[in-house]
């Protein structure tokens, strides 16, 4: 049983929807196809796939479930994360009910997931204090409402390890938990504090933009950048059980 990660999908597979991504080039050209390539040969449909944000470029929840079908007929149960570009999710309860009938899709909001003894917590996460395009007039009040909703995921995450057997905890966000000085924030003290060794992000894209965020491991906790043009659309095994 294993648990895997990727970031940034960016699907558009509804008609009424005009966001090719070939435009920018690379992984991005078929990009849909090429994910689904690799994930039909990696994935076992015991497994688990964290999806860190950005699953749609689609403005309205019914336009994205052409998107959320295609990610449920794949193999493994798909644990969803929203990103800044998830302009869709309009409230949890509303996603959950359009969604029940793909019986493989779960989502994260303020909460926690268990699969075997992996446990995985997160937020979406803002732009942290001391980035370059931090503004503390627009972002502030985001960034520190994101703390808030990290920290609540980060006890769910404490409760349901209470009662597993030498559980793995995995924090997921959509924006990299640093600045790109990769200083402390309200971010990274929560995810030291949870017993995360793993932390997996995506948002940055571009190999210009790719070093912006932590990767390598800072204060015991590994960091991986999971977006999609960075992994070449080949999900990243984050636990094997």
């Amino acid at each position: 049983m294993n648990v895997w990660a990727i970031g940034d999908l960016h699907l558009s597979l509804d008609p009424r929807i005009e966001k090719p991504m070939d435009i920018f080039g690379g992984s991005w050209v078929g990009h849909d196809k090429k994910l689904k390539d690799i994930w039909l040969r990696m994935v076992e449909p015991e497994d688990l796939v964290v999806l860190a944000g950005d699953i749609s470029w689609a403005l309205r929840l019914e336009e994205a479930l052409e998107d959320l079908k295609w990610i449920d007929a794949l193999p493994g149960t798909k644990l969803i994360l929203k990103g800044n570009h998830d302009l869709w999710w309009s409230g949890i309860s509303k996603v959950k009910n359009a969604c029940k009938d793909m019986p493989t899709l779960r989502f994260l909001q303020h909460d926690a997931f268990v699969w075997g003894r992996c446990i995985v917590f997160g937020s979406r996460g803002w732009t942290c204090p001391g980035a370059k395009d931090y503004h503390e007039e627009e972002d502030g009040a985001i960034y520190r409402r994101e703390v808030l909703r990290l920290e609540m995921s980060a006890k769910e995450a404490a409760r349901l390890a209470e009662g597993v057997d030498d559980p793995c905890i995995v924090g997921v966000m959509h924006y990299p938990p640093m600045n790109e000085k990769f200083e402390p924030n309200g971010f990274t003290q929560i995810l030291e504090q949870s017993g995360a060794k793993q932390v997996v992000y995506g948002h940055l894209h571009g190999q210009n933009a790719f070093k912006n965020g932590p990767q390598g491991t800072f204060h015991g906790i590994e960091y991986s950048l999971i977006s999609l043009d960075k992994l070449a659309c080949c999900p990243k095994l984050i636990y094997k059980e």
